[in-house]
């Protein structure tokens, strides 16, 4: 549905009416514009005033929007509705002043919700702590196995107002959703939703582990054929048993061992569905082998159960099934294994920028040489240190807050040999590598899982990668 097409009583309510949309960016940028083109009188703000704000703020002006950069806690006057950025934090100044205005807030995702025609496209969704993204894309490859007209959409960087609004004819969405999104989304209904798992993450935003994984659960809130979950993870059958559904709505589980009636799991290789099938008490469907998944580690297994079980709800064959996980090429820097040298493998899971996310990482190898270290972001790293000690040949430390990892491997693996780099230049990668190469033997995987955020040394964990990769492949290159 085209732009000017948009037939939902929501853009006729738009008209006219004075929107503040708070902060720029990815989500602000395009939000502001489609405001403004349904009639609506916008004005944005932003808490920053940096070069790329003002070049932003320039473009906004440009189409007659009022612009107010370095402020973004004061409530323009006359406000009636605000859509934010996701990422702005609910204690906000400006959304406590929205409140004693009595004026609501919208996400983007709201919006887009809100501005679908009725005729739109269903959205299968996903959030969970780790995982999302492959989910999201292993669910849209299958889907286009199927046939279906798809897109993979949401916090995966394809905004979903351009998704909603563009001219292209969609059949099914499949979205991802962060816990950001969901908080400013009450009013979405997705067609079926997983959430994948809850570890502690983006407390200081949300405030306590409870919101957060109350944020988590509002996906579930008036699906209307499945809410999956990970029967590994008892939090998520609990916002299930928690949500509010449409009448016959199911709850479908997927597990790594075999599934019982109403769940997805894996039986002697192969991945099977006792959920979306005739007598499901006695009878199982094949569904994929475990060596058509990409990368067969187990923690992705549960992602192409979780995208698979999704697929399902929405009537999805099978075949497309397999044909959709063979098909599907995950994103760089997710457990991707680089090259082995001298029998050992290296491994850029760089991606795993939490203690949840690494934990799955290292549970995929038996014998790891482990590059950690970064920006912890308050994180704790007992339990971590505690379940992968025995897979641990050794470890290279790096980063602002590896020393938290040093004192956890000290108290719960004190055998493992450690080495601590204590520099941040952009020699630091290749060092740590050359170390690892040292403590490790034939048949280990030397693992880029660093538990933490990269911004104390990189500009995002995608140059953390790259560094890891170049450093990996000097070793090979200089045995050449």
């Amino acid at each position: 549905m085209g732009s000017g097409q948009v037939t939902s009583s929501v853009s006729s309510e738009l008209k006219g009416k004075h929107v503040t949309v708070a902060g720029l960016g990815v989500s602000g940028l395009p939000a502001a514009k489609v405001l403004h083109g349904l009639g609506a009188i916008v004005t944005a703000v932003n808490d920053g005033a940096d070069e790329r704000a003002q070049a932003q703020a320039a473009e906004l002006e440009a189409l007659g929007i009022t612009v107010r950069l370095g402020d973004g806690d004061t409530l323009p006057e006359g406000t009636e509705l605000i859509v934010t950025a996701p990422g702005w934090k609910p204690d906000k100044p400006l959304f406590a002043a929205a409140e004693r205005a009595g004026v609501p807030v919208w996400g983007d995702v709201e919006l887009a919700w809100r501005l679908r025609g009725p005729d739109a496209a269903p959205w299968l969704a996903v959030t969970g702590t780790n995982g999302k993204t492959t989910t999201v894309q292993m669910l849209a490859s299958i889907l286009r196995a199927a046939g279906l007209r798809t897109a993979a959409v949401g916090n995966i960087g394809v905004s979903l107002l351009d998704a909603v609004l563009g001219e292209e004819q969609y059949d099914v969405l499949a979205v991802e959703l962060s816990s950001y999104q969901l908080h400013w989304a009450p009013s979405l209904r997705a067609h079926s939703a997983a959430v994948l798992n809850l570890a502690p993450d983006h407390l200081d935003w949300h405030g306590s582990m409870k919101a957060y994984a109350a944020d988590k659960g509002r996906i579930y809130e008036g699906n209307r054929v499945a809410c999956v979950y990970n029967a590994a993870d008892k939090a998520t059958e609990d916002l299930v048993r928690e949500a509010d559904v449409e009448e016959g709505c199911r709850a479908i589980g997927f597990t790594l061992g075999t599934p019982g009636p109403s769940q997805l799991g894996v039986v002697e290789g192969i991945l099977v569905d006792r959920a979306f099938v005739e007598n499901r008490h006695k009878n199982a469907q094949e569904l994929a082998e475990v060596a058509d998944v990409n990368p067969p580690a187990p923690h992705n297994i549960a992602n192409a159960l979780a995208a698979a079980a999704l697929a399902r709800a929405y009537g999805v064959p099978a075949k497309a099934v397999r044909d959709g996980l063979r098909a599907f090429t995950p994103d760089a820097h997710r457990i991707a294994h680089v090259a082995d040298v001298d029998g050992v493998a290296y491994v850029d899971d760089s991606k795993a920028t939490n203690t949840h996310a690494a934990e799955a990482s290292l549970a995929a190898y038996e014998s790891i040489v482990w590059i950690a270290g970064g920006l912890a972001k308050g994180a704790t790293f007992d339990e971590l240190v505690t379940k992968s000690a025995p897979r641990l040949r050794g470890a290279v430390l790096i980063g602002a807050d590896r020393a938290l990892i040093r004192e956890a491997l000290a108290r719960h693996a004190p055998e493992v040999p450690v080495v601590d780099l204590d520099r941040t230049d952009t020699g630091a990668m290749r060092a740590a590598v050359q170390e690892a190469r040292r403590l490790a033997r034939t048949g280990d995987t030397v693992l880029l899982a660093p538990a933490c955020a990269s911004m104390d040394m990189f500009a995002n964990y995608n140059k953390r990668g790259d560094a890891f990769a170049d450093a990996v492949r000097e070793l090979g290159s200089a045995d050449g």
